[in-house]
């Protein structure tokens, strides 16, 4: 149950601090006055949007807050648990709302605004003034089904399934549009395989090649070095070899007498040993020297092509074989796309068989539960003041054309959507003897409402919510079936606690505890306050709402004694 709501600096609202009681709340006071003002807080607390409108002119930000007991509630605590969120008995929710965006806390931890609205759903209904209109739309009517625990395990296992036949159906049409696209490719794919392997690519080989043509232009060069070299120490007149010959023998003669020259006679004899090496190894390098200018020629060719290859593909050689590879395999596939498509289609033809077992349980599920509804609305909308109701729940299969259909029931193709594959609707007959029709066809705004609350009245008993919040939910109505909805609201708030506005005074004598709204003057100010009423302030402003503003002793009495009715008829 909520316990308390504070707001401040909201729209009329300067400063609100109320606590409300278990069972049957009641809030009443002049249209204007701010009583949706105090549910709209409420409503942002639950995580729904924010309007930086609702800041109080002159404030920096507004706020409100709830205090909700929820008792032990395993979904919260989970979902408390993954937002590192304190687990207590008693929630603490609060949304500031700045000029700048809005921020979201529990029990003082900050969370987002989905985390909170999430941890709303679990707590609260709140039934807004015009949320009965969406009984008006037939796209709605599926999710007041669906909205019952033993559909939901059903429904899962369904869109499990249809997310695999989304994906699958995807692949196909990917596959398929690449099969077109590859064979607009095919003969540039084919020319281009020709064209790389004719021309034998090594990863390489560039660098081979630059090595050499090097060597082959270079080789008159290489030549003449090279006879440099063995001329220097090979010449008969004098080279080197013979010097560091000479330089060795003195070196050693100087060692055995002074051993400082032993390091030097060392370096000497590895020097002589170096160059003879290089002298005997520039030798036989000439031997071997190519002076060959048709292999340069031939070497200049394939540079050019390869060269005219990189620039054509705007690839390296090693890239052109990786693309070499690519086109092969894109080939391979488009050779063999009857085979890859008939694969697919064979898994999506048991996709199917699957799908069309899950869209089948679904849908007995959902008739099974829309026959029990309609009994349970009947009975309902009986003590409403509709006896002679006739509400059915339709669940009709999504037939459609056979390029549309995923799936066959009886012989006949069936659409299928994330929801289902069936179209919900409700209809109503509220005259004896007359044929349901569409409920938004036939339905006025009073039988609209009630088959709301008769509907609140089941998901409440269903889910269990500890919270229900109406709206002039007896928008429509008046008298005798007044007093009807009043009373099947207090029965209701046995249940969950019930926090509602109303302008009917049958509903208001209903009240466990009732509240009074309304504008007064503070500092030159217009601002909403609220007031708790006592059992004499209780009886007078159900007065006020038979009589108007003039409470006469005969409005006093009538309210006392439709109080007295209440509480003894309940």
């Amino acid at each position: 149950m909520i316990k308390s709501l504070y707001i401040k600096d909201f729209a009329l609202i300067d400063e609100l601090d109320v606590s409300f009681e278990e069972g049957l709340n009641i809030l009443t006071g002049q249209t204007g006055a701010g009583k949706s003002i105090i549910l709209g807080a409420l409503n942002m607390i639950l995580g729904e949007r924010a309007d930086t409108d609702v800041i109080r002119q002159g404030a920096d930000k507004a706020i409100a807050e709830a205090i909700i007991q929820t008792g032990e509630n395993k979904a919260i605590n989970k979902l408390l648990e993954e937002n590192a969120v304190e687990i207590r008995s008693e929630l603490i929710l609060r949304r500031e709302i700045r000029s700048s965006g809005s921020r979201g806390f529990i029990n003082d931890t900050p969370v987002t605004i989905t985390v909170l609205r999430q941890v709303g759903n679990y707590l609260v209904d709140l039934h807004g003034q015009h949320d009965h209109q969406m009984l008006l739309k037939e796209e709605n009517h599926r999710g007041v089904i669906d909205g019952f625990d033993k559909v939901a395990p059903k429904l899962q296992a369904y869109q499990e399934s249809y997310q695999k036949m989304l994906e699958l159906r995807k692949e196909l049409r990917k596959l398929k549009k690449r099969e077109q696209e590859l064979q607009e490719k095919v003969e540039l794919y084919r020319f281009q395989v020709q064209e790389l392997e004719d021309a034998n690519l090594d990863p390489d080989e560039e660098e081979e090649l630059e090595e050499e043509m090097n060597l082959l232009d270079n080789a008159e060069e290489l030549d003449q070095k090279a006879a440099a070299i063995t001329e220097i120490g090979q010449s008969n007149e004098i080279n080197v070899i013979d010097l560091l010959n000479q330089m060795k023998l003195h070196l050693e003669d100087i060692a055995r007498i002074e051993p400082e020259f032993k390091g030097y006679l060392e370096e000497i004899s590895s020097a002589r040993i170096s160059i003879q090496e290089a002298v005997q190894f520039a030798e036989r390098y000439r031997s071997k020297i190519e002076f060959n200018p048709n292999r340069l020629e031939e070497l200049r060719k394939r540079q050019n092509e390869l060269n005219s290859l990189r620039k054509k593909y705007q690839r390296d050689i090693p890239g052109l074989i990786e693309y070499l590879h690519e086109i092969k395999q894109e080939l391979s596939l488009a050779e063999n796309f009857d085979l890859e498509i008939e694969k697919l289609e064979h898994k999506i033809d048991d996709q199917a068989d699957e799908l069309s077992k899950k869209a089948k349980d679904l849908h007995a599920v959902r008739e099974e539960v829309g026959k029990k509804l309609s009994s349970k609305i009947e009975d309902e909308l009986n003590k409403l003041g509709i006896p002679n109701a006739d509400f059915e729940v339709r669940v009709d299969w999504m037939i459609t054309s056979e390029e549309q259909g995923w799936i066959t029931v009886d012989g006949q193709p069936v659409d299928c959507t994330q929801q289902g594959s069936d179209e919900v609707r409700l209809y109503i007959s509220t005259n004896k003897g007359e044929e349901p029709k569409p409920l938004a066809k036939i339905a006025s705004g009073g039988e609209i409402s009630r088959v709301m609350l008769a509907l609140k009245s089941i998901i409440a008993r269903e889910q269990s919510l500890p919270v229900m919040i109406f709206d002039e939910i007896d928008t429509g109505i008046s008298g005798e079936i007044s007093e009807k909805v009043g009373r099947t609201m207090r029965r209701l708030s046995e249940r969950c606690q019930i926090i509602a506005i109303t302008h009917q005074p049958q509903i208001a004598s209903q009240a466990h505890k009732h509240y009074k709204v309304e504008k007064v003057e503070k500092d030159g100010r217009t601002v909403s306050h609220i007031q708790p009423l006592n059992s004499e302030q209780h009886i007078r402003e159900v007065a006020t709402l038979m009589s108007g503003e003039t409470v006469t002793d005969s409005a006093l009495t009538s309210a006392r004694e439709l109080i007295e009715k209440s509480t003894f008829k309940n």
